[in-house]
């Protein structure tokens, strides 16, 4: 009976420095103190809208997303200094003078995270596992929105079920937020729990789209591990009136493994061991994660839905400043995550 590849996902690999990879063991959980730290590091990136030239969404993906939207406010009399663009023609014709539409931005903008637990994220060969790198990418995402005044929401997938943190501003949201994803990160690894675990995902987009109805962001923070048709069409229906970015966590050794003699694998419902010697199973488990990864970005290009990369063999905040920020800036950091500009 042929072997069938499977997530390796039971424990943090500790690889043999012979393997050509760094010798040491990924960091396994996240402690609320660390995603606290991360506050003064929630600096220099932005996923909306303005992007520094450098930045993954400058061009195409920055122009599809929408930034904060304007509510009018009232009818007033032309005055000198005003824009003419905002002219209501129909008012002006039935007054009989000229007549402009007043607006005001909205005050802020809604960021929900979708933060992935799920036992198929406990996997990590170098600094850090998936599921500690999802963490750290959400409270940098959480300190950076409320930084500037808005409301930031969760919706985070454990072992045990969801959990949901309805958006709010200041820092009682984020703490919420990082308590509950700390939480969930501390049930892991769950054997047993992955089958159950992967209808989850569908699930807690659900309740993301109850929770941004229109004009928010969403922020899926996941490995992709689980997605199915079903995935697809709640993603679709989310893209409909709010932008959605997916941040792709993912571990080198998921790329290409390497032979490090017999390892045991799970799907967190059974473990088997195998040796990875062989050369067409690291060919099978290389191939799996290239499908899994080239369907995301089939699925990210047909729904101009951008894709942002990140690994867990570096340090996060950096990773994100490279792919959302100013790799130079002279001082000057990237615009806010809710598109105004950095300070």
């Amino acid at each position: 009976m042929p072997f069938k590849v499977l997530p390796l996902q039971v424990t943090p690999l500790e690889v043999p420095q012979a393997a050509g990879i760094p010798a040491g063991r990924a960091q396994a959980t996240v402690a609320l103190a660390d995603l606290v730290r991360l506050r003064h590091k929630a600096t220099g990136f932005s996923f909306l809208p303005r992007q520094p030239v450098h930045s993954l969404l400058y061009g195409r993906h920055a122009s599809r997303l929408r930034g904060r939207g304007l509510s009018f406010e009232e009818l007033r009399g032309y005055a000198e200094g005003d824009d003419t663009r905002a002219i209501d023609w129909r008012a002006t014709a039935r007054l009989g003078k000229p007549i402009v539409r007043v607006y005001s931005e909205e005050r802020d903008r809604p960021v929900i995270l979708v933060v992935d637990q799920r036992p198929a994220m406990f996997f990590g060969s170098r600094r850090a596992t998936k599921s500690v790198v999802a963490a750290e990418v959400a409270a940098l995402a959480a300190w950076r929105v409320t930084s500037l005044g808005d409301r930031v929401g969760a919706v985070v997938l454990s072992p045990a079920g969801i959990a949901e943190i309805r958006p709010e501003p200041r820092e009682r949201a984020v703490r919420r937020i990082l308590d509950a994803t700390c939480r969930a990160n501390r049930l892991l690894p769950a054997p047993g729990g992955a089958v159950e675990a992967r209808g989850h995902l569908n699930e807690a987009l659900r309740r993301a789209a109850r929770m941004a109805p229109h004009d928010a962001l969403v922020c899926l923070i996941s490995d992709g591990t689980g997605t199915d048709d079903e995935t697809a069409d709640l993603v679709t229906a989310l893209t409909a009136h709010n932008d959605v970015v997916a941040v792709f966590v993912y571990d080198p050794l998921e790329q290409t493994l390497p032979a490090l003699g017999r390892v045991v694998v799970a799907d967190g419902e059974r473990r088997v061991e195998v040796d990875t010697g062989s050369r067409d199973l690291r060919d099978r488990f290389g191939q799996a994660f290239a499908e899994r990864r080239s369907r995301l970005h089939s699925f990210s290009r047909e729904r101009a839905i951008p894709v942002l990369p990140v690994s867990t063999d570096r340090d996060t905040a950096e990773q994100v400043r490279e792919i959302l920020g100013r790799r130079r800036d002279g001082g000057r950091t990237g615009a806010a995550l809710a598109g105004r500009p950095g300070r």
